[in-house]
């Protein structure tokens, strides 16, 4: 059979008393000892009997362990009051935030037009001159954007006209290439033309010493081409028949 669950209370009868003290003790000393070489803690450990009688255990030694014990403490104790400290000031500035938030709310439904009955003369006067300079202020702002965005525009007309300027300056100058170009093949035309019309009436003369009849060609001069498209023909002369 298996132990008994004991009771965890007073042990009336002194000597069963002092028994289990002495063994309970050893067991906790052992206890301690085991944990202090185990996990390389430092333990210390400090147990008084009922009659005032002293039993400790230290790993290192007590005074260090005790040293150690009331440094730790004080550490924590300061590092709770600055948290406590920290925690306050934090609740005074979202107070003081939530106050100027109310105060705002409450000056922006003023100037929207809203609860102005607790306002006297003065201080609707004092609204009314706020309103005039934000007008004012917002006019200019308004005037301004208008007048930059105005110099944009003349900046970028400017430049389209300066394009312009120079794709024309450009288009007169392919219009005189290309006029040059006409004028140059009209006259290779009219060469050629008179050369052609050379050896025909060398043909003719000859026709004439066998008896036929002669044929006189006469050369009318170019005429000018101004408006006439590059593919016509130009006016070689005028034949006439004797």
């Amino acid at each position: 059979m298996g132990r008994g669950k004991i009771v965890i209370r007073r042990i009336d009868n002194s000597t069963s008393r002092q028994v289990t003290f002495s063994k309970r003790r050893n067991g906790l000393l052992k206890k301690a000892k085991e944990l202090a070489i185990l996990c390389d803690a430092e333990v210390g450990l400090v147990i008084f009997s009922s009659t005032g009688r002293l039993y400790d255990f230290a790993s290192t030694s007590m005074k260090s362990v005790i040293d150690r014990y009331n440094k730790t403490k004080d550490d924590q104790q300061q590092l709770e009051a600055n948290s406590n400290s920290e925690v306050k000031f934090w609740q005074r500035e979202a107070a003081s935030l939530r106050q100027q938030l109310q105060s705002l709310q409450e000056h922006h439904r003023q100037l929207m037009g809203q609860d102005l009955s607790g306002l006297s003369v003065k201080d609707l006067q004092n609204l009314e001159n706020q309103l005039e300079l934000s007008l004012r202020g917002i006019r200019m702002k308004k005037d301004q954007i208008m007048m930059d965005e105005i110099q944009e525009l003349n900046r970028k007309g400017n430049f389209i006209h300066q394009e312009n300027m120079e794709l024309y300056k450009k288009m007169n100058l392919i219009r005189e290439e290309n006029m040059e170009l006409h004028k140059k093949a009209y006259e290779q035309r009219g060469s050629n033309g008179r050369v052609t019309s050379g050896s025909h009436v060398s043909n003719d003369d000859s026709t004439t010493e066998d008896g036929e009849v002669p044929v006189h060609l006469e050369l009318s001069p170019p005429q000018q081409q101004t408006e006439r498209s590059p593919s016509e023909a130009p006016n070689l002369g005028r034949l006439q028949l004797n």
